[in-house]
């Protein structure tokens, strides 16, 4: 009980859930364009899929916390630098992330989506493996990030589950508005192949710090905001005359 009620834990717990639903987003983002290629009737079921595996695989790595330090141990050396199975990890991912932008930014504007959809009847547990294996290399930052801030395990896997179920809330809605708008879904690929080329800086030592890269993505999703509410503006201006004909 003293725990419960000593302010650091909640202030911790708080201060951890948003950073984990921060963290998140590149991979709620990843998700929604996975399942957004599936036929329409398992969309849904991809996307709580995805995220329950989250909620697993960050729980295994937070137990597995001697694991996850035994990662930045040096393997192998190229041209003087260390490389680690985290280093590895990190690189594979960016160069998915990058391939998998690539891919779809060019099946969006050349619009091949409908038919790719239609030739992966059975793409739901290949999606699946996609959202499992990147959500290993996103989840090492989030977890990370958590086993430095707070002292207490429970905590920390409490800040996990909250944030997983927030996104599990706004998987819905954001899916219906990145599908609805092709230039909104372009931003989305162009995040995660910036996304990608972070993971890969990182491996090969360069840290880019994520805040620069949220930054990034946050002020190009305002200017977006704008030219869709100016766009709409122009859409009811157009509207007003044919009504007015009628």
């Amino acid at each position: 009980m003293e725990i419960l009620l000593d302010p650091r834990l909640w202030a911790s717990l708080l201060t951890l859930t948003v950073l984990e639903i921060i963290l998140g987003i590149d991979n709620l983002i990843f998700i929604s364009l996975v399942s957004n290629r599936l036929p329409a009737f398992q969309q849904t079921r991809a996307r709580r899929t995805g995220l329950a595996l989250a909620v697993i695989t960050r729980l295994l790595l937070l137990t597995g916390m001697a694991w996850l330090v035994g990662l930045t141990r040096p393997l192998f050396a190229v041209f003087g630098h260390s490389v680690s199975l985290r280093d590895v990890i990190l690189v594979a991912g960016g160069l998915f992330l990058l391939a998998k932008g690539t891919v779809e930014i060019h099946a969006a504007v050349e619009g091949v989506e409908e038919e790719i959809r239609q030739s992966r009847v059975s793409g739901f547990w290949a999606a699946i493996a996609q959202i499992l294996v990147l959500d290993v290399v996103f989840s090492l930052d989030s977890v990370i990030t958590a086993i430095g801030m707070a002292q207490h395990l429970p905590v920390m896997a409490a800040a996990i589950i909250i944030a997983i179920a927030v996104m599990l809330l706004a998987s819905e809605s954001l899916s219906r508005f990145v599908n609805a708008h092709i230039s909104v879904k372009l931003l989305a690929l162009s995040f995660l192949i910036l996304v990608g080329m972070a993971l890969i800086a990182d491996g090969i030592g360069f840290h880019i710090p994520r805040g620069y890269l949220y930054f990034a993505i946050a002020f190009s999703a305002f200017v977006e905001f704008l030219n869709l509410q100016a766009a709409k503006r122009r859409r009811k201006k157009a509207s007003l005359p044919m009504q007015a004909a009628h």
